[in-house]
């Protein structure tokens, strides 16, 4: 199979290129951008003769669906809204399949800070999102909506640990990058860019859609924090968690539930100073007269902290994971857990981040490619990836050395 990587010079994009060229079924891995440079570099960083570089500038759609029919699925590696829903567009008239790592669920378009989304004339938010998906039904096209991390990781194990219930009451995700302990306390905040920061901070400070007593309300992001320890799989850590808005997609697609929410891990003491600049006003948008001229907090607190959050030679990344669900069997009552502390590779200059972002995203363009995944439309990772195929799709993490623990415990 040929498989196309949209913003293929990025963290994610050129992880994913990295392990796509290492299956023997996928003969060639095309990138796109806009800097050739920057592609050449990412070409030879994988040094592969698999790879074939296009300097394209995505919001070309004739251009981009040239590129496309060279091409049998597609993955979106691509920052922000505006550019994933034209590649999107692009794709889905074209009757092309792909999958996308961003935090959104394209059925249901974020209402809060579209970034630039530019919706088609007379459409609402989530009639643009019925038609995407209206449209890949029709011209027979696959979009595996949300696959990374969380959305993604997140999304396919609590969907696995539904399935084994007979009823599911509450489901808490629990996910995160953080960095390394010994290099969280160089950090303001304890933190350590392994994302883009400014979408970090857009999390932040936006409302976020949870499910509480079985109905959909919406929650100040950041709230409801919780501290916990993390035992498993070697290591003993407290770590805390706070609500984002990770997992877009569930509270449409498991609406049964009583609870639920997706929330970020940190290290103990980043959501007591995230907090601290959110009352300082420090996050906010809203352009602030100072000296005769407007600012905006938010791009001025970027500006200020972004440098201090780079990591220093030598530091690394850790992402952990420790999922939730509880339910029934029966007359039982069960509690399915499940955990994940990935690390960076070190050897070949991989962030845990890029590792388990980029290879899910991989692994589910090459599950579309093998016919694994049949559904067309756009289709959440907890609706693509169950029974036979949830198994092999965790083998092909185990093969990338990313490790995720289930338990299961009678209450």
């Amino acid at each position: 199979m040929k498989v196309l990587v949209f913003g293929g010079a990025g963290k994610m994009g050129s992880a994913v290129a990295w392990d796509l060229v290492k299956e023997k079924d996928v003969e060639a891995v095309g990138l796109t951008g806009r800097r050739k440079k920057l592609l050449d570099e990412t070409k030879k960083w994988i040094g592969s003769k698999k790879i074939a570089v296009h300097p394209l500038d995505i919001m070309d759609k004739k251009e981009a669906k040239k590129v496309m029919k060279q091409y049998d699925v597609g993955i979106i590696a691509l920052p922000d809204r505006r550019t994933s829903y034209k590649v999107v567009e692009s794709a889905v008239e074209e009757g092309f399949s792909l999958v996308d790592m961003l935090e959104e669920y394209h059925r249901r378009p974020d209402a809060y800070e579209v970034e630039g989304l530019q919706l088609p004339k007379g459409l609402t938010l989530n009639e643009y999102g019925d038609w995407i998906h209206e449209k890949a039904i029709e011209t027979g096209a696959t979009f595996l909506d949300g696959i990374g991390f969380a959305p993604g990781l997140s999304n396919i194990t609590l969907g696995e640990a539904i399935r084994k219930m007979d009823k599911t009451e509450i489901a808490i995700a629990r996910v995160g990058g953080i960095p390394e302990k010994k290099a969280a306390r160089n950090h303001p905040l304890r933190y350590m860019i392994t994302w883009a920061f400014w979408h970090v901070l857009r999390e932040y400070n936006i409302r976020v859609n949870v499910l509480k007593n079985g109905k959909i309300v919406e929650v100040d992001a950041t709230t409801d924090r919780e501290p916990f320890r993390f035992n498993r799989l070697g290591k003993d850590e407290d770590l805390e968690c706070a609500v984002t808005p990770g997992m877009p997609s569930f509270i449409f697609t498991r609406s049964k539930l009583k609870e639920f929410a997706e929330k970020t891990i940190r290290w103990p003491g980043h959501w007591g100073g995230v907090e601290t600049l959110k009352e300082c006003g420090l996050l906010d948008i809203a352009p602030q007269e100072f000296e005769g001229k407007k600012i905006v907090p938010r791009d001025f607190l970027l500006s200020l902290i972004e440098p201090r959050l780079k990591a220093r030679k030598g530091e690394t990344d850790v992402c952990v994971m420790y999922n939730t669900a509880f339910g029934t069997r029966g007359k039982k009552k069960i509690k399915i857990s499940y955990y994940m502390w990935d690390e960076a590779d070190k050897k070949n200059g991989i962030s845990s981040m890029a590792r388990v972002t980029g290879f899910p995203a991989a692994i589910g363009a090459i599950f579309i490619g093998r016919g694994l995944i049949k559904e067309k439309g756009i289709v959440p990772p907890e609706d693509a990836i169950y029974g036979k195929t949830y198994t092999a799709f965790m083998k092909e993490l185990e093969k990338r050395k990313i490790i995720i623990l289930e338990e299961e415990e009678e209450l």
